[in-house]
């Protein structure tokens, strides 16, 4: 069983227990946390998930003898409360992806692109300017295209 399995198992079971209704359902829900402990210490974690799948064990667990505690009347509503939002931290921990690899410097091509992209954008903004003074529209109509021809000829 992975994890996504034993979280879309309980998921349901957890969705409804704002406030606990009777002991019977206590009772449910104490042995599916039971359930759900037993699997999730049976799940081999990968390196960097130890301590996630560590701490969600711990939790299922925790919320189990509360849920027990509760069903007696020996616990407190905010005590039990505070176990299910263990459980659920937990498995929000468990559920953040990792850090992303970081990433390979890119080859650097030298200055000629840079350069020809900020001389396109140069030139063309000087022939838009003066082709709208002189009224001239395929002076700056040219300028208009040199300029857009410097976004694609550099992309950092």
């Amino acid at each position: 069983m992975q994890v996504g399995e034993l979280w879309s198992w309980l998921s349901p079971t957890l969705t409804h227990v704002d406030e606990p209704a009777d002991v019977r359902s206590l009772r449910r829900l104490q042995y599916a946390l039971h359930v759900a402990s037993e699997h999730a210490y049976g799940l081999e974690p990968p390196e960097r998930a130890a301590s996630a799948h560590a701490e969600l064990a711990d939790a299922l667990a925790c919320a189990r003898d509360v849920t027990g505690e509760l069903a007696e009347g020996n616990a407190a509503l905010e005590e039990w409360h505070s176990a299910l939002l263990r459980v659920r931290l937990a498995r929000m921990r468990l559920a953040t992806p990792a850090p992303p690899a970081a990433l390979e410097p890119r080859h650097e091509d030298g200055i000629a692109q840079p350069l020809s992209a900020f001389l396109l954008a140069l030139g063309g903004a000087l022939a838009f300017v003066a082709g709208a003074t002189i009224g001239a529209w395929p002076v700056w109509s040219a300028g208009i295209v040199a300029v857009c021809a410097s976004v694609l000829a550099y992309r950092p």
